[in-house]
C-alpha cells in the first residue's frame, strides 16, 4: 500500500509540474509579444523598490488593518511552503515526517510556528470572506462594477473558502497524527505535541486506530493535492500576482508618475518643424506602422506583465475620479480586459503551433470601449493607488493615441482644442497676445 501511494504521489507531482510549466511557458510567450522596452537601468533602485513594495508590502499598509491581514496570508503562503517541502519529500520517499529525526526537539517548535501561520491565514481569510459577502465592500461588488460580474466575484470567494479548508485540513491532519502517536502506531514517529493541533486531539479520542489512519491520510492527500491544484490554478487567475508582484515591482517605471512618455517619431518631427533638429541629406523620416496601440502586440512587454499582475483589488477604480462620477472608465477593467485579450491570444497560439493567427479582433473596440479611454483625465490616481505598481494609464494613453492619430476619432471638443493649440499655443480660443489681459484689472489705478 505504501509503495502504491509513493508511485501515485510521484505521478501526481509530475503531472502538476508539467501543467504548470506548460502554462508558465505560454504566459511568457504572450508577454514577449509586447514591444521591447528597456527596464534594466538603476538595478539598485529597482531592487530597493521590489523589497519595499512586493516583499515588504509597503503600500498595503496604507490601510493598516487590511495590510496586517494581507501580510498574514502572504507570509503564511511563503513560509508554510517549508512544510510543503517536507510533505513532498515524504510522498516521493515513501516516509512520514522525514525532517523529524534530524531536527529532534526543534521539530515540534517549527511545526508549531507553521501552525501559528496557518491559524493566521485561516482568520484572515474568514475576515476577507466576510468583507466580500456580509460587509460588501463597495469596490468588490459586481452591482457597482460590471467587470466583477460572474467569474471574477466568484473567483475571489472560492479561493478564500479553498484557503480556509486547506488550513483546517493541515491542522486536523496534525491532530490526527498526534492521536496516532499517542497510540504508538509505528508509522507515526514521536515528535511531541504541536502548538495548536494538540487542542484538537479530543476530537479524535473515540476514533479507532484504522479510522484515524484513514482520516490522517485523507487530510494529508487533500492538503497536498489542494496545494498542487492551487499552484496550477493561480496561473489562470488573478492570484498570479503572488509570483509576478516581484518582477513587476522590480521593472516598474522609476520616472515621476506625472511624466508621460512621448512618441519618439512625433517628437523628432516637432523638433524638426521648430528648427531644433535638422534632417540630414538622404535621411528618410521614420514612419511607424501604427501610432499608439490597437492590440496587445502594440503595447510593451511591461504593459502585458502589468495585466497578468493585476490583483483585481479595485483600489485603482475606487480612486478614479471618472469612475466616481459615473463614467464607464474603470482602470481595473482596463487591466482585466487586457489580460482577457492575452488569454484569447494564448489560446490562439496553442491552436496554431505557437504562432498567433489574426482572429479579426483587437484590444480597443472588442474588449475596451472608446468611451472608457476617453473618460480618463490622466490624473494618475490609479497608478498611485496600485499596491504592485501597475500602470493602467500607460495602456489608456496608447490606446487613445491610436484612436486619435491613426483613426482620426477624437471627440469634436478635442479637435477644437487641438486646433487652438496649433494656432494659439493654448487650449483656449484667444490670441497669445491677449493671454495676460486678465491681469490688467489687477493693476493699481492712478
Amino acid at each position: 500500500m505504501a509503495i502504491f501511494q509513493q508511485i501515485l504521489f510521484i505521478a501526481v507531482l509530475a503531472t502538476v509540474t508539467w501543467l504548470a510549466y506548460r502554462r508558465v511557458t505560454l504566459i511568457r510567450s504572450t508577454i514577449l509579444l509586447g514591444k521591447p522596452e528597456n527596464r534594466s537601468d538603476n538595478p539598485g533602485e529597482r531592487l530597493s523598490t521590489m523589497l519595499r513594495i512586493a516583499f515588504g508590502q509597503k503600500k498595503m499598509f496604507d490601510r493598516p488593518l487590511i495590510g496586517f491581514l494581507h501580510f498574514a496570508v502572504y507570509i503564511g503562503f511563503i513560509l508554510i511552503n517549508v512544510e510543503i517541502l517536507e510533505i513532498v519529500l515524504d510522498g516521493v520517499l515513501g516516509q512520514h515526517r522525514v525532517f523529524a529525526p534530524f531536527l529532534g526537539g526543534f521539530y515540534p517548535v517549527l511545526i508549531g510556528f507553521f501552525e501559528v501561520l496557518a491559524v493566521g491565514v485561516l482568520v484572515a481569510c474568514v475576515i476577507f470572506l466576510l468583507r466580500r459577502t456580509a460587509v460588501k465592500v463597495e469596490r468588490l461588488q459586481p452591482v457597482r462594477h460590471r467587470e466583477m460580474n460572474g467569474w471574477p466575484a466568484l473567483d475571489g470567494k472560492l479561493i478564500l473558502v479553498f484557503e480556509i479548508v486547506l488550513m483546517i485540513a493541515i491542522l486536523t491532519m496534525n491532530a490526527a497524527d498526534l492521536a496516532l502517536q499517542d497510540r504508538g502506531n509505528p508509522h507515526y514517529p514521536q515528535t511531541g505535541d504541536f502548538l495548536f493541533s494538540q487542542f484538537l486531539k479530543p476530537l479524535f479520542e473515540n476514533w479507532n486506530e484504522n479510522t484515524l489512519v484513514i482520516y490522517e491520510r485523507f487530510a494529508w492527500w487533500f492538503h497536498i493535492i489542494g496545494i498542487f491544484v492551487f499552484a496550477v490554478y493561480l496561473t489562470y487567475s488573478k492570484h498570479l500576482h503572488i509570483v509576478l508582484a516581484f518582477p513587476n515591482t522590480y521593472f516598474a517605471k522609476l520616472a515621476p508618475k506625472g511624466k508621460m512618455d512621448n512618441m519618439p517619431e512625433i517628437t523628432a518631427e516637432v523638433r524638426t518643424m521648430l528648427g531644433i533638429e535638422t534632417i540630414q541629406t538622404g535621411e528618410a523620416a521614420v514612419i511607424p506602422d501604427r501610432f499608439g496601440a490597437k492590440d496587445v502586440p502594440d503595447l510593451s512587454w511591461k504593459n502585458l506583465m502589468d495585466a497578468y499582475s493585476c490583483t483585481e483589488c479595485g483600489r485603482c477604480t475606487a480612486a478614479c475620479p471618472a469612475n466616481m462620477t459615473g463614467k464607464k472608465l474603470s482602470p481595473r477593467k482596463i487591466m482585466m480586459d487586457t489580460r482577457d485579450r492575452l488569454a484569447d491570444v494564448g489560446r490562439n497560439m496553442q491552436k496554431n503551433g505557437g504562432q498567433f493567427v489574426d482572429d479579426g479582433k483587437s484590444l480597443i473596440g472588442d474588449y475596451i470601449l472608446v468611451e472608457e479611454i476617453n473618460a480618463c483625465t490622466t490624473c494618475n490616481a490609479c497608478v498611485q493607488e496600485c499596491p504592485v505598481l501597475i500602470n493602467p494609464l500607460d495602456i489608456i494613453l496608447q490606446l487613445r493615441r491610436h484612436k486619435v492619430m491613426d483613426e482620426s476619432q477624437a471627440p469634436a471638443s478635442w479637435n477644437m482644442m487641438f486646433q487652438n493649440l496649433d494656432t494659439n499655443q493654448a487650449p483656449w480660443k484667444f490670441s497669445p497676445g491677449d493671454r495676460f489681459n486678465w491681469a490688467a484689472a489687477l493693476e493699481p489705478k492712478e
